[in-house]
């Protein structure tokens, strides 16, 4: 059996932290670790990770230490991974039904040769989190698709940790886009073999590093188009309004 592994990046996550945590431990697939990689909360995120310990029976792993934001969170977390999958799952997000990780395991073992799968994702209020306010698709990919800035949902990706291996982790020069340049690099770069699955993997509430305000997006599109250019893709400033007036 495929074992994945889980990255789970935290900082001050006390709160989204436990429907999280829940979410895994409910999954019909058992052959998996959970990476937590917390930043030094200063809240009781670590506290209640150390108390669902006994519940993952050695699946959950706890590291504590500072280190320089998210991706280079996400990049440690994988450098602790055994997994032979390696998927990211967001503090403040939770898998939106029990088989993901099951179906995961099938589409990789069904075929040898797949370097990575993604789903859909959906988004709900932290308010009321059976309600949802945006559904994300990521049938629509193409790697053509890159240069409007467009990628698959990157909380239902998941790729062999080969891949991380050969073609490296998070570019840390990419702030707050880190996972955007990262699959520009996989399919414009090194052309993986990837699938889509018509699956709803992952809820994300609102109001996270990636649904942030007006001047968050400006940066993000700045890296959007960074990453463009430092793969040799030609993009534009007017290319960022299709991908806003398609998101709606």
């Amino acid at each position: 059996m495929l074992k994945i592994s889980i990255i789970t990046a935290t900082y001050n996550s006390g709160k989204p932290i436990r429907d999280t945590l829940e979410s895994v431990l409910n999954q019909s697939y058992k052959n998996y670790e959970l990476i937590i990689k917390d930043g030094g909360s200063n809240d009781n995120t670590v506290e209640i990770c150390r108390e669902y310990e006994n519940l993952f029976e050695g699946r959950l792993k706890v590291i504590s230490e500072p280190d320089k934001g998210i991706y280079d969170a996400m990049n440690r977390g994988i450098d602790n991974a055994s997994g032979d999958i390696v998927g990211i799952l967001n503090s403040d997000d939770f898998y939106t039904s029990d088989d993901i990780l099951d179906r995961i395991a099938k589409e990789f073992s069904a075929d040898k040769d797949l370097d990575a799968i993604y789903g859909d994702i959906h988004f709900v209020s932290p308010d009321n989190l059976t309600k949802c306010t945006r559904y994300y698709s990521s049938s629509y990919f193409r790697p053509s698709l890159l240069r409007f800035g467009f990628m698959p949902a990157h909380p239902s990706f998941y790729v062999r940790k080969e891949v991380y291996d050969k073609y490296g982790l998070y570019d840390l020069q990419f702030r707050t886009s880190s996972d955007f340049e990262w699959i520009v690099r996989l399919f414009a770069k090194y052309h993986i073999r990837a699938k889509y699955i018509k699956k709803d993997f992952v809820t994300m509430r609102t109001g996270g590093e990636s649904t942030a305000g007006i001047e968050a997006k400006r940066k993000v599109n700045n890296d959007i188009v960074a990453s463009l250019k430092k793969h040799g893709i030609f993009t534009c400033g007017a290319f960022k309004y299709i991908r806003y007036a398609w998101k709606g």
